[in-house]
């Protein structure tokens, strides 16, 4: 399994590891990037299982970001983790394509119940 982490906040990056190690029980291969351009790249050059994607970051954000990959691959699993609770926002990132979406800062219970609801463990 391969997971594409997507922050530009490397703290950020770092809670959203810990707490799928807590709950993940497979081998993961995880792939940091710190912004969407990154992100669409990585994507593109692996075979990436679950994206876990952010918003607001510089080069790329990330509702064009999710809207690049899930051109690339309609099957894309990707699951945005924001500060941004906008209604618009969350609407636009599930327009784009984007199968869920969290509110920072992620937690093992939230991040757990989201990757259940959408049947990902």
């Amino acid at each position: 399994m391969k997971y594409l982490v997507v922050d530009d906040s490397k703290m950020a990056r770092r809670m959203l590891l810990k707490a799928l190690k807590e709950i993940v029980a497979q081998e993961v291969e995880f792939i940091e990037c710190s912004d969407g351009k990154q992100a669409v790249e990585q994507y593109k050059s692996n075979s990436i299982d679950i994206c876990f994607m952010d918003l607001t970051m510089p080069i790329m954000d990330g509702f064009d970001a999710v809207k690049l990959i899930c051109d690339y691959d309609n099957n894309a699993k990707i699951i945005v983790i924001s500060a941004d609770i906008q209604e618009s926002s969350m609407k636009k990132a599930k327009e784009n394509g984007a199968l869920g979406f969290i509110k920072k800062p992620v937690n093992v219970g939230n991040l757990t119940n989201m990757l259940k609801t959408l049947g990902l463990i």
